[in-house]
Order: C-alpha cells, then sequence, then structure tokens
C-alpha cells in the first residue's frame, strides 16, 4: 500500500499544472515555496520507495538464478549418476547400478522442484519490473517538474508581482473618478471655481467703480458750461455757445 501510496501521489504531482495552480493561489510565491517543498519531499520519499522496489526485485532476480543454478546443477548430477550406472550395469554390477540410477531419479526431481520454483517466481520479477520502471518514469517526471519549477520561478513571481502592481493601479485610478462631485478632486476643482468667481465679481465691482468716476467728471464738465453762459446773460452777452 506504501508504494501504491507514493506512486499515485507521483503520478499526480507529474500530472499538475504549475501555471494553473499558481493562477488559483491567493499568494504565488508561498505557493512556490510550498511547491518546491513538497516535490523536494515526495521526490525523496519516491526515492527511498523505490530503492526499496528495487532491492526485492534484485533478491527475487537473485532466488530466480540461485534456483536455475541449482536445477542445471542437479540436471548434471542426474546425468552423471545414469552415466555411472550404466557403467556398472555393462560391467555386470546391477546392485550398484540400481544405486545410481535411484541418484539419478533423486537428482532428477531435485532439478524439477528447482524449475519449478524459479518458474514460481517469474511472474513477480515481471511484475516488480514494471511496477519499478513506472516508479522511475514517475520519478523522472517529478525531477524534471522541479527543475522547470526552480528555473522558472523568478519568471512566475515576476509575472504575479507584475499582475499584482496592475490591479493596485487599476484600483487606486478606479476610485479617483474627477466627475465624482463628492469626491476630493470634485470638491478641490469646486473650490478654485469658487475663488475664480470671487475675483471675476471683485473685478467687477472695480471696473464699474471707475466708471461712476468718470460719469462724475461729464457732470462737472455740464456744469462748468451752464455756469459760464449764466454769466454771459448777467453781462449782457450772448447765451449760445462761447465763441471759441
Amino acid at each position: 500500500m506504501a508504494k501504491q501510496s507514493i506512486f499515485g501521489r507521483i503520478s499526480t504531482l507529474v500530472k499538475a499544472n504549475i501555471n494553473a495552480l499558481l493562477d488559483s493561489a491567493e499568494d504565488p510565491q508561498k505557493m512556490l515555496d510550498q511547491l518546491v517543498r513538497d516535490y523536494t519531499n515526495n521526490i525523496a520519499d519516491a526515492e527511498a520507495a523505490i530503492a526499496e522496489t528495487i532491492g526485492n526485485l534484485r533478491l527475487l532476480e537473485r532466488d530466480h538464478d540461485e534456483d536455475v543454478k541449482a536445477a542445471a546443477e542437479w540436471g548434471n548430477k542426474a546425468i552423471a549418476a545414469s552415466r555411472k550406472a550404466d557403467e556398472l550395469r555393462g560391467a555386470g554390477n546391477s546392485t550398484d547400478a540400481d544405486k545410481f540410477d535411484n541418484l539419478a531419479k533423486i537428482a532428477l526431481q531435485r532439478q524439477i522442484s528447482e524449475e519449478n520454483e524459479a518458474r514460481a517466481i517469474a511472474p513477480s520479477i515481471a511484475a516488480q519490473t514494471e511496477v519499478v520502471e513506472k516508479l522511475k518514469d514517475g520519478l523522472n517526471g517529478m525531477k524534471q517538474k522541479l527543475d522547470q519549477l526552480r528555473s522558472k520561478r523568478s519568471e512566475l513571481l515576476a509575472r504575479a508581482k507584475t499582475a499584482e502592481a496592475q490591479n493596485k493601479v487599476h484600483d487606486a485610478v478606479k476610485s479617483i473618478d474627477v466627475l465624482d462631485p463628492t469626491s476630493e478632486l470634485g470638491r478641490f476643482e469646486d473650490k478654485v471655481r469658487r475663488q475664480e468667481a470671487l475675483a471675476a465679481g471683485k473685478a467687477e465691482i472695480a471696473a464699474s467703480s471707475i466708471d461712476a468716476q468718470f460719469n462724475q467728471l461729464e457732470d462737472i464738465g455740464e456744469l462748468t458750461e451752464v455756469e459760464a453762459r449764466l454769466a454771459a446773460l448777467k453781462t449782457g452777452g450772448n447765451a449760445g455757445a462761447i465763441e471759441q
């Protein structure tokens, strides 16, 4: 079960889409650091599990080789005993010949037993070999992912920080609406407009005062001409326009 669990984690991590994980992460930097730790720890676990599996496979292979070797040795002993029995029987020694034939039979029985054990181990060796190859492939995939993650770390962090900065700028711009009279900028603009209007009013008042002064000057001129004509009348002169 432990090996299956490790293999399952290897498959999951190898299939993991780093960019998708980062896009869904609230804090991409923490996510990257956690991914590196997870990959590193799981690679260590996977290597330990694979080493154990390979060790068990090598033991099975050694047992198989020993069974095959023992079967061959017992086969050679059976051949030697059978030949010895034939020689003794040819020499007329049937009693000893029968003993060697019995030894040959015993050797053949041992040979069959060793062959059966070797045959029984073979499927386990095949299955373990397949598991080891899958684990090795998965481990290599994990190491490639880890290398990819480390090599892209700076790039991905830069992407995340850029996106964060863009969002902050967008939010800041959105919060300042120059057309919003309730905003600070709107209130300041209204204050400026009132000051401009006040200045225009003062200028208008000043202009009105100057016009009034000039109007007084014109009135004084008219009164002076009237006085001159009145004086002329009194002296018996012409009340018309004064000759220039």
